[in-house]
């Protein structure tokens, strides 16, 4: 399988690469690399070589076929990692007025009772299966959505409708797949939910959707053949840092990338927010936060950094007729409604750079599968980078527990 010369280009600020730090992080990010490098070579780095893995892609296939055949409508059950990954990767092919898969998609990420009974209330449970993600087993939001789920269904039809996939330990989770006699799949124990897009967790569902999985990892494995764009981010994020720009702005001008901001939010928080260090990841979305965000952007604080995702889409669409007698739409007359988006996008980066607001910008001449793993490889490469330099662990997130216990405790009590 062949792959493009190349997936997306970038264009980083020079209010920042000019700088004595940027060159002297930029250094120091290209022999982080190195040693990345050669820790997937020895086999030491599971996050990064997964996407080198061809052996499993045929039975997650068939398994999503199985599915695709059975259900009209799958539902992931799961959060953070276990769920915003794989809502990513399926957003290249399903959104709410269109879909690949003969399979309706669906993702429950949170424990509102209103919007869960609402779902409950409208599935026909009969030709709807369930797909329950949690690294640990132990997640308390997604084990109480399965007990949720689980009066629904006979003894006898539990196991084939539900689907468990956790770490190989004996978990509630697992243990709850085990007195049920449901299908277990094993989670990697050596990736944490947050970068397991590339393996089961992300491309299962993907599948379900239609997604052609073997292309996002050879998109994933593109970037790390062509390592330049991540290694210019990272130390890039790491000048801004220093210089005091405490937070991050990923702003894509792609409905099809709204679920990968929210991705990219968890990866760069839970990577890099540790001992006092790290910035604040803010998602937004072109034009929408136009006219929300950006005068704050322009006229507030000079502490962000801006990423722009825009895709070249001049002239897609109809082309608009302007009703006689209204003079001033002219600027619209025989133009599409990619005109309008070409043109905004043009007209934000302009307005941020004059601004001296410090602004990368990638450009896309489409989105398919390789051009999105290629930038989910980009962004966990990039934080991986990043955290080396801040010199921080991107892989654990310890500050959590707390609230864990105290959420058990609580329902204990009351």
């Amino acid at each position: 399988m062949t792959m493009r010369k190349r997936l997306f280009h970038c264009q980083n600020p020079n209010v920042l690469t000019a700088s004595s730090d940027y060159s002297s992080f930029l250094e120091k990010a290209m022999a982080s690399f190195e040693r990345i490098q050669k820790e997937r070579r020895d086999g030491q780095s599971p996050v990064l070589d997964i996407v080198y893995k061809t052996d499993d892609l045929a039975s997650l296939q068939e398994t999503a076929q199985d599915w695709i055949k059975r259900f009209k409508t799958f539902i992931v059950l799961g959060t953070g990692g276990s769920s915003l990954g794989a809502q990513t990767l399926c957003a290249l092919h399903q959104s709410l007025v269109c879909q690949l898969s003969s399979c309706r998609l669906l993702f429950m990420d949170n424990v509102d009772p209103h919007t869960f009974a609402a779902l409950v209330s409208a599935l026909d449970f009969q030709e709807t299966g369930f797909l329950v993600i949690s690294k640990s087993g132990t997640t308390a939001e997604t084990i109480c959505q399965l007990l949720t789920i689980l009066p629904h269904y006979t003894p006898s039809s539990l196991r084939e409708h539900i689907f468990i996939l956790t770490e190989p330990t004996s978990s509630p989770l697992r243990q709850i797949a085990q007195h049920y006699g449901l299908t277990c799949f094993d989670h990697h124990s050596g990736i944490g939910g947050r970068f397991s897009v590339f393996t089961n967790v992300g491309l299962l569902p993907a599948a379900v959707a239609g997604v052609d999985i073997s292309r996002v990892r050879l998109g994933a494995c593109h970037v790390l053949e062509h390592p330049r764009h991540a290694l210019e981010g990272a130390a890039l994020a790491a000048t801004a840092y220093h210089k005091g720009y405490t937070q991050s702005v990923l702003m894509p001008y792609i409905d099809r990338l709204y679920h990968f901001t929210f991705w990219f939010r968890q990866l760069w928080a839970e990577s890099l927010g540790k001992a006092g260090k790290g910035t604040t990841p803010l998602n937004a979305l072109g034009t929408v936060d136009q006219h929300s965000q950006l005068q704050l952007y322009l006229d507030g604080s000079q502490d962000k950094l801006f990423t722009l995702i825009l895709m070249d889409v001049a002239h897609q669409g109809t082309r608009i007729e302007i009703p006689a007698n209204i003079p001033d739409l002219d600027y619209l007359a025989q133009k599409t409604m990619g005109d309008l988006m070409a043109a905004e996008q043009k007209a934000t980066v302009e307005t941020l750079m004059n601004r001296e607001r410090p602004t990368r910008v990638f450009s896309l001449s489409g989105l398919d599968e390789e051009v999105m793993g290629g930038l989910l490889m980009h962004y966990m490469l990039e934080t991986i980078l990043t955290a080396n330099l801040l010199g921080v662990n991107a892989f654990d997130q310890p500050a959590v527990e707390e609230g864990k216990i105290l959420t058990r405790a609580y329902l204990k009590s009351s």
